[in-house]
């Protein structure tokens, strides 16, 4: 049985649709979702960085205080203990989709800054330990720290809102029912009374 072949003209014709199809989709946010979610993921690395910048930084500290202010065992054993519980909640993307999770890990952040915020106030007890070199280098690079603590987590909670915002609302809840039903919203860092954008901040 003899099939003709579509004609010069309608094969041009059938491939300025596909283009024209294939322009029309990608202009009209079917690649967002993927898009923010990996916006998202790549916030929250970002976030776990600097958390965990912070927390490296504790051993040295506490070990210069400890040196002029030995005395101050119950501060000093507070953020010990505070960064031990911070760096043993066990984060991974899939924090992400479970907000009591990550309400447990912005908890123990939470409790790791409180501590700091203490051990610094110790700190304008003792001239020498004020003085002290190490003390003010460590103390700085805390303070930067602290800073890009909220300037990531000011980006998390915006890549987030941005994604979830994204299923919600037309088209990206069409996009999210027909081809991406599998991802789900993502959880996010709690509103504080102060500012839902910035992360708990250490007082020197």
């Amino acid at each position: 049985m003899f099939v003709s072949r579509p004609s010069r003209p309608a094969r041009f014709v059938c491939a300025f649709l596909a283009i024209y199809l294939v322009l029309m989709l990608s202009g009209c946010g079917i690649n967002n979702i993927p898009t923010y979610d990996e916006q998202v993921k790549a916030a929250w690395a970002q976030v776990e960085n600097q958390y965990q910048r912070r927390a490296d930084l504790v051993p040295n500290l506490v070990e210069t205080v400890k040196g002029y202010a030995n005395q101050e065992r119950e501060t000093l054993t507070a953020v010990t203990e505070a960064r031990a519980k911070a760096t043993s909640i066990q984060v991974d993307e899939s924090i992400l989709n479970d907000p009591q999770k990550l309400q447990q890990f912005q908890a123990a952040q939470g409790e790791l800054s409180g501590a700091l915020s203490r051990l610094m106030a110790v700190s304008e007890r003792y001239p020498d330990l004020k003085s002290n070199q190490n003390f003010l280098a460590l103390q700085s690079q805390l303070e930067g720290t602290e800073n890009r603590i909220a300037v990531a987590r000011r980006d998390f909670i915006q890549a987030v809102q941005r994604y979830n915002t994204e299923l919600r609302t037309f088209p990206g809840r069409i996009w999210h029912s027909l081809m991406y039903s599998d991802m789900q919203p993502h959880a996010n860092f709690e509103a504080t009374a102060d500012n839902a954008e910035q992360a708990p901040q250490v007082k020197f």
